[in-house]
């Protein structure tokens, strides 16, 4: 499996990627420590709760890690055009590069990138054809991440026993609420926010209209785009996750091959 690594020097980029690395280290530190392993001790909940909760921070930071470090779909210098595909691609304003229809120039990363959907400060990347998989995971794992985390925070006031072995001088026992109740306020932002996310970006998908295009209005003027997928959601995801196989389309650390089928214009380079 070869992964090839995209960094954007951008500081905002930085902070913003910093803010969600922070929020992941709170919940993947506190949660477990101040309900899940005292009440796996005590016996109070199965290993399997341990288990999942750990595996859902897993899959959210191995999301985040890659779609910020993939490569999103960035143009070569020296792109290979075929003849037959020359009226398919276009001069780029920006960058005087040719680019394939449908491609978008990132001010923020300084290059035209294929089927770019938006740029993403929380990643510190573009969105585009090569990693919206890994940005669709993302949102997906960290709803789960979230909603595990304010299920847990719920249970630990309202359906789980009292500790017994729990020493009351410790720094989490003594600010217990505290800590529970900015754990809970981060879970629903998350939640409440990457649900929105998700929903749009599977919306997009679907429809076959990139965010950049439904700013720019671009439904009107774009043959092909924004009109709405003709073809089932299994094949259009597929295309997207670059495999058939469903299960892979939750697995973050593989690579991704183009899908392309035989009535499809291919716009990879």
């Amino acid at each position: 499996m070869k992964l090839r690594l995209h960094f954007v020097v951008d500081p905002m980029g930085w902070f913003c990627i910093s803010v969600v690395l922070a929020i992941w280290l709170y919940n993947s530190f506190f949660v477990p420590k101040l309900v899940l392993l005292p009440h796996f001790y005590e016996g109070h909940i199965h290993w399997a709760l341990v288990v999942s909760y750990y595996s859902a921070s897993a899959f959210c930071m191995a999301a985040l890690f890659r779609a910020s470090t993939a490569d999103p779909g960035r143009l070569p210098t020296d792109p290979h055009i075929p003849h037959s595909e020359r009226e398919q691609w276009e001069m780029c304003s920006k960058c005087n590069m040719m680019r394939p229809k449908r491609s978008h120039h990132c001010s923020r990363c300084g290059h035209c990138v294929r089927r770019m959907d938006h740029h993403c400060p929380w990643i510190n990347n573009c969105v585009g054809e090569d990693n919206h998989w890994l940005f669709l995971q993302l949102c997906f794992y960290t709803q789960v991440l979230s909603l595990f985390t304010l299920a847990l925070d719920f249970c630990q006031y309202y359906y789980f026993q009292p500790l017994t072995t729990l020493d009351q001088e410790a720094f989490t026992a003594r600010h217990e609420l505290a800590l529970i109740r900015v754990s809970a306020i981060m879970g629903l932002v998350m939640f409440g926010g990457m649900s929105s996310l998700f929903y749009t970006q599977l919306a997009g998908i679907l429809t076959d209209t990139t965010t950049i295009e439904k700013m720019a209005n671009f439904s009107n003027k774009i043959g092909g785009a924004g009109g709405g997928s003709k073809e089932s959601w299994q094949r259009t995801l597929a295309e997207v996750f670059g495999t058939t196989w469903k299960v892979l389309w939750f697995i973050p650390l593989r690579s991704r091959q183009p899908l392309t089928f035989p009535h499809q214009f291919r716009t990879h380079v």
